[in-house]
């Protein structure tokens, strides 16, 4: 079990506490260096984080600057990530250099380039726009090259688990093109690919929250019998941290997950356990395709469907490591947070939004978060 805790505060911002160097780097054309840790990297100067107001880079930016980091952070509003306690600090600290434009703008992203160490790409398309793996190419590319310019010394770039199979949803396939890019570039990159995100904000959390507390009988689709194996905020955010200070010739993928694999039904029971309400009843039927899915989903609860149908699109899949446990024996050293736990944090409601634990809610959360 992994021990996590708050260990200190700079700038108002709790650190979490975690191991400072990997282990031995994954085999079996998962990475292309078996480095042993000691050779690991130091704390990054500067990051840039983009996605900074998204559930992940929301909670990443605090726990980065009471790491010592210095960030730069790409928003299209630098009023909105304003907003947040931690970067209004962070700024006036003089710790947080904001650049205000598009991902899609390559003087823009060149801009925020400039001086960073380590670039953590935090933006997925979520398949709003028909043509959104173009898109994402596109952006993931322009990434790319203004960090070979640059010369940045990492990316670190968060994607999703999926079989080894051709056949992947479109959101699965253009995640794991955009991988693929940064890959083939000439920056060392940690693609780290997680499943089911337990952690209050986490779309695929709030899906889990809202259809186990409406539905006391649900009829769902088959893949509520698919494999996922969850892992909690903290792990996640511990595994990104981790990865920045991989060794310099270390590019690869790495799956991170909790320990435990279940179906996404076995899940919905656990959650009404933690919860404390009666397990629902779910009947499975064959011919709810994805977009109906979705469009049911966006009913039941107040996720909007274009946000929806990737998740739903995820889970037709199963979600579970490929390599050994190897990513996270690299990466969380120390362990992972069980799934009960990870579920007993995130359901704890005696935090308020402006608070910076990572597994609740906070400021830059959306409306139907809870």
């Amino acid at each position: 079990m992994y021990h996590f805790g708050f260990s200190c505060c700079v700038s108002g911002v709790p650190t979490l506490s975690a191991s400072d160097n990997a282990r031995s780097a994954c085999q079996d054309g998962h990475v292309t260096s078996s480095a042993p840790a000691s050779s690991a990297t130091s704390t990054p100067r500067r990051a840039l984080v983009t996605g900074a107001t998204g559930y992940i880079g929301s909670r990443l930016c605090p726990l980065l600057l009471a790491d010592g980091v210095r960030l730069t952070v790409l928003t299209r509003s630098a009023a909105k990530l304003r907003e947040q306690a931690w970067a209004r600090a962070a700024e006036q600290n003089q710790l947080l250099s904001v650049v205000e434009g598009d991902a899609s703008d390559a003087e823009a992203v060149r801009r925020a380039c400039t001086e960073v160490d380590t670039l953590y790409y935090l933006l997925h398309s979520m398949g709003k726009a028909d043509n959104f793996q173009e898109q994402d190419a596109a952006l993931a590319h322009t990434f790319a090259d203004a960090a070979k310019a640059a010369a940045v010394r990492r990316i670190v770039y968060l994607s999703g688990l999926h079989p080894d199979t051709r056949e992947l949803s479109p959101h699965l396939a253009s995640r794991v093109q955009v991988g693929e890019i940064f890959l083939g570039s000439s920056v060392p990159t940690a693609v780290l690919q997680a499943s089911i995100i337990i952690g209050a904000g986490s779309a695929s959390f709030e899906m889990l929250r809202h259809l186990t507390r409406r539905l006391p009988v649900m009829v769902a689709p088959r893949w509520l019998n698919n494999r996922v194996q969850p892992i909690a905020i903290t792990d996640v955010l511990t595994a990104l941290r981790s990865a920045a200070r991989l060794p310099a010739d270390v590019s690869g993928v790495f799956d991170i997950a909790g320990s435990e694999v279940l179906s996404y039904r076995q899940l919905i029971d656990r959650f009404a356990q933690a919860d404390g309400r009666r397990r629902p009843l779910m009947i499975t039927v064959p011919l709810l395709t994805p977009w109906l899915a979705s469009q049911w989903i966006g009913l039941i609860t107040p996720l909007p469907p274009d946000l929806a149908k990737p998740l739903v699109g995820s889970l037709i899949h199963d979600t579970v490591v490929h390599d050994d446990g190897r990513g996270v024996d690299t990466l969380l050293p120390e362990g992972t947070v069980g799934i009960d736990r990870a579920l007993a944090l995130a359901l704890d409601e005696g935090a308020s939004a402006a608070d910076v634990d990572p597994a609740k809610r906070n400021a830059a959360d959306p409306d139907w978060a809870g």
